[in-house]
């Protein structure tokens, strides 16, 4: 090697420059927090196998295909100039792109000659879709290789050249039968290697045999599907279709659990009794029940709670959501399932045992979900405005844009599924909503929706049919309302409600009587109420409360029923609520804890009593209702660098670079764009002359400022100082001084 090119990766990246650190860092965000100490750190975390492994994985088949000729070379390096040989069929700037990106992201390194780290040597594990060498396999070959093929049959060869594609692994159990297949065939000839009980492996110099001219396999160019094109104000009005549908869906589907919960499994989810009175209620299947209740759940809308947190609730987060504008609600929605850690397309689906997944199972969760569907969105938004690709299209696209990641793509149909049923995108075209989802999140996506989704109304038109069409969105007081008087019969742009005996027998049991309900048809209705609204209304006003019922929580009762008459009209006891139902009994309808608590206060020496009539030292307090919680989401992906923190990290690095170089007695290496030098020589000159600096600062809290320093010492990365404005002795991190420069008599303060 040459004297002046850099022998080690840690020397390698000591030649970068500030810009090509920080891309680095930026790529891998992984290996910058917290910041490395110097640039021997930073190499040390590039080779954490789990980083390696994360950065490769979102590299592109051209990209890895490129990686995979360094892999195989016979020498320590490859000559940059020698790729286009190896690769004659891919273009000098895809080739140029792909050194570009390895080099950034230090699974490459070096300039003319490139070298891969043994940490990516081990990350791949078959280059090329290329085994190991017969030597390493301790497979003896024949000594006559081609001719050795050339005896095989077609059978035989079929098998050859399947493992010679892009897998050389297969699977063949070792059962100690001597039946005559092709491939125990071709393992008995040493044509195969066993590698374990279960599989062979095709050794290197067959494959290569039989790739002919095309060692590293054919060009891996990217996909070019068929685009979809479709007018995009189509698609918004399409898309608002959708996502009204969505919001009204929920809505109706929480109100229907306020009313009566759902249960929760013992192993999680929502049974199956639940689901199908749900579907039934709603008009739906029962899959689009479990859709809307997976939706609701990842919205954080849906949750466990209850007495003793064994229902599914709706969440505070409900009352809240109903009460904002439907682009908002909407972004809500959209939000949660695009970060959802679930795949609701699995629900009703048979799991290893055979037994179907219920609906809010914890056998739904996917930790890798958010990123399919950020991935998957992510492609088709590379396409302008109406145009798209169908969903096998996707796949293929998104199997050669991360090929590593490629078993994990097998749900993107269904989420593409998903988000058409949500309105985020219409036909494989994205929406304009689904658009400022994916770039600015849900304040995005109801800012691109707001001019799409209609304004909410505050009537409804009543029909001689005992109907009440909504003719758009209902203010949140008024669906409330109608969701108590009236039933959902169907939904959609325009929601028709029916009002029936039962309905108005709902409203009567929830207190209303039958003037509120004839204020309440003629207030809300722009059109006349028919009459046969007023008659039924009437009709099950006079046979409504003719058998009453009612609930107490506690009683008192006494044989002495003149203890039980004096404490009745005692004022002492006004809290206790009591009334009497029988001679010898009082009732109230607190617990018998709080009137226990009022008669002893009041000076009674009452006893708590048992449901069998023993008498209790006391009884036990009622069950308090758990508060709801909104759902949990899944774990976030790591947060990029910004340039300040980027900037930061870089000067770090350098600092610390320069102080390791300052204790081994070395000079520190001028690279275009590095300032810490330049720095260093000033601060030491400042010492050494006793020349006070204006400083230009950023503290630990990121904010920046300037002051004047006398420096006293300089070592370890550290400036020593006397702040002349602050009064006091300073030290200062070298990597966070942002300017530095030398005052002179006279001088004002440079701008930093």
């Amino acid at each position: 090697m040459s004297a002046d090119r850099p022998a080690t990766l840690a020397a390698w990246l000591r030649t970068r420059s500030d810009a090509q650190l920080g891309a680095l860092l930026a790529a891998r965000p992984d290996v910058a927090r917290p910041a490395p100490s110097d640039v021997v750190a930073l190499a040390s975390r590039l080779a954490v196998p789990v980083s390696v492994d994360r950065a490769l994985d979102e590299l592109d088949a051209a990209t890895l295909q490129v990686l995979d000729v360094v892999l195989l070379a016979g020498t320590d390096g490859v000559d940059a100039a020698d790729l286009p040989a190896a690769l004659p069929e891919v273009p000098d700037e895809v080739l140029a792109g792909a050194v570009e990106r390895l080099t950034t992201r230090a699974l490459l390194w070096g300039d003319e000659v490139l070298h891969a780290p043994d940490p990516v040597r081990r990350s791949v594990r078959h280059p090329a879709g290329l085994g190991r060498r017969a030597a390493e396999l301790r497979v003896p070959l024949p000594a006559d290789l081609p001719a050795a093929l050339a005896e095989l049959g077609a059978e035989e060869r079929d098998v050859l050249e399947r493992l010679a594609g892009d897998r050389p692994v297969g699977h063949l159990p070792d059962t100690g039968s001597e039946a005559a297949s092709p491939a125990r065939r071709l393992l008995q000839r040493g044509l195969l290697a066993r590698i374990d009980a279960l599989n062979v492996e095709l050794p290197r110099e067959i494959a290569l045999l039989l790739r002919g001219a095309q060692p590293y396999g054919p060009p891996r160019s990217r996909p070019e599907p068929d685009v979809v094109r479709r007018d995009p104000a189509v698609v918004d009005r399409q898309a608002a279709g959708a996502a009204m549908e969505s919001v009204g869906r929920i809505g109706e589907l929480l109100s229907l659990l306020e009313e009566e919960p759902a249960g929760l499994l013992r192993s999680g989810g929502v049974g199956v009794r639940d689901q199908k009175r749900l579907a039934r209620a709603l008009h739906v299947t029962e899959p689009e029940a479990a859709w809307l209740l997976e939706l609701a759940f990842a919205a954080g809308l849906l949750d466990v709670g209850g007495p003793h947190r064994d229902e599914w609730l709706p969440t505070r987060a409900f009352d809240l959501w109903r009460e904002q504008d439907l682009p908002d609600r909407w972004a809500t929605l959209a939000g949660g399932w695009l970060a959802t850690v679930r795949l609701p397309a699995l629900a009703g689906q048979r799991d290893v045992a055979g037994k179907a997944v219920n609906a809010l199972s914890p056998d739904l969760v996917r930790h890798t979900a958010p990123a399919i569907r950020r991935s998957a969105l992510a492609a088709l938004a590379e396409y302008p405005a109406g145009s798209g690709v169908g969903a096998e299209d996707l796949v293929a696209v998104l199997r050669w844009r991360t090929p590593r990641r490629a078993d994990r793509l097998a749900p993107v149909p269904d989420l593409l599924a998903e988000g058409a049923r949500l309105g985020v995108l219409v036909g494989g075209v994205l929406s304009t909503g689904g658009r400022g989802l994916l770039t600015a999140g849900e304040d995005g996506a109801a800012d691109a929706m707001r001019g799409l989704l209609p304004e909410p109304v505050d009537h409804v038109l009543a029909q001689p049919d005992l109907s009440l069409i909504a003719p758009g969105p209902l203010v949140a007081e008024l669906a409330d309302t109608l969701t108590v008087v009236a039933d959902v019969e169907s939904s959609g742009g325009a929601t028709v409600f029916r009002v029936s005996e039962a309905s108005v027998r709902r409203a009567l049991d929830s207190g209303w009587s039958a003037t509120d309900l004839h204020d309440f048809f003629a207030r809300a209705s722009r059109t006349p109420v028919p009459q046969a609204l007023d008659f039924l209304v009437d009709d099950v006003a006079r046979q409504h409360g003719r058998l009453r019922v009612g609930a107490i929580e506690s009683y008192v009762r006494s044989d002495d029923h003149g203890l039980l008459s004096q404490v009745l009209n005692d004022r002492r006891t006004a809290g206790a609520e009591l009334r009497r139902l029988a001679p010898g009994v009082l009732v109230s309808g607190l617990g018998a804890d709080e009137v226990l608590d009022v008669l002893r206060e009041a000076g009674y020496a009452p006893a708590g009593e048992s449901s069998g009539g023993a008498v209790l030292t006391r009884p036990p307090a009622r069950p308090r209702a758990a508060g709801r919680r909104p759902g949990g989401t899944g774990p976030q992906a790591p947060r990029p660098l910004t340039e300040a923190e980027l900037a930061a990290t870089v000067r770090e690095v350098r600092a610390g670079d320069a102080a390791l170089a300052a204790r081994r007695g070395e000079a520190v290496r001028q690279v275009p764009g590095v300032t810490t030098a330049g720095t260093l020589e000033l601060l030491s000159r400042a010492v050494r002359e006793g020349v006070p600096v204006w400083l230009g600062y950023v503290d630990a809290q990121g904010s920046g400022s300037q002051r004047i320093v006398a420096p006293v010492s300089l070592a370890g990365g550290f400036l020593q100082g006397y702040d002349e404005r602050r009064g006091e002795s300073r030290t200062f991190a070298v990597h966070r001084i942002t300017s530095v420069a030398l005052v002179e008599e006279g001088d004002a303060a440079p701008p930093l």
